[in-house]
């Protein structure tokens, strides 16, 4: 009997589908994954799919997947278009934060939300990110990606009136500590209302973002149960 047990419904229940996390994963078990999916015709969102792993996959398999190594997402199947217009920002302090930033918009993609991205604004150069600030105008969420002492969500939520989500990265030296200078930062922060989430989880910030902005959507249908 298989291990696996696909959430299929979970899109009727609450408006996006189940990731599947690769990391510790085997490359068999990843296999299976994407044939049963492809064999019942569902889309996968895999994230944390390294290029070892990647490359190690069944030829079939690999050859239908929309890959991306510096986010380590993958998408099987279509993607819907993407809205008229962005309502999500993906901030990040530094070029070593884009990994996860673009967990972020990758994962956003997947849903058919694009994003406004404004990449490399840390608060080292703070001119960077008040030359943006127009652009920011209109955005319902904005997702705030640093690592080492992790100011810049602090500043967004001080200037920027949308739900502010910071997500710390493992970036930075010594007392840096993987990331959790930065998670302490941005849960001591003092502007108000600032949403934290685990270390280099863009993911999870994406599917935060993407709840805010199904919410803010036109009512629709109820979903049926499944």
């Amino acid at each position: 009997m298989s291990d696996i047990r696909l959430d299929l419904a979970r899109a009727q229940r609450l408006g996006f589908d189940e990731a599947i996390y690769c990391e510790g994963k085997t490359v068999a078990h990843i296999n299976e994954v994407i044939a049963r999916a492809r064999a019942d015709g569902h889309r996968l969102l895999l994230t944390r799919l390294d290029e070892e792993r990647y490359m190690a996959l069944a030829p079939e398999h690999r050859a239908g997947l929309d890959f991306d190594p510096l986010s380590r997402t993958a998408f099987l199947g279509p993607v819907p278009e993407p809205a008229a217009a962005a309502r999500a920002a993906v901030l990040c302090a530094g070029t070593s934060d884009v990994p996860v930033a673009r967990e972020v918009v990758r994962t956003l993609r997947y849903h058919g939300q694009p994003a406004l991205t404004l990449f490399d604004v840390g608060v080292a150069g703070l001119w960077r990110l008040l030359d943006h600030l127009d652009h920011l105008e209109g955005m319902a969420v904005a997702v705030v990606v640093a690592g080492m002492d992790a100011a810049l969500p602090s500043v967004v939520g001080g200037l920027f009136p949308g739900l502010v989500i910071a997500v710390p990265t493992s970036v930075g030296y010594g007392v840096a500590a993987g990331g959790q200078s930065a998670l302490h930062a941005m849960l001591a922060s003092c502007a108000p209302g600032v949403a934290v989430m685990n270390i280099d989880n863009g993911y999870g910030a994406a599917i935060a973002a993407l709840r805010v902005l199904n919410a803010l959507a036109p009512a629709a249908a109820p979903r049926p149960r499944p």
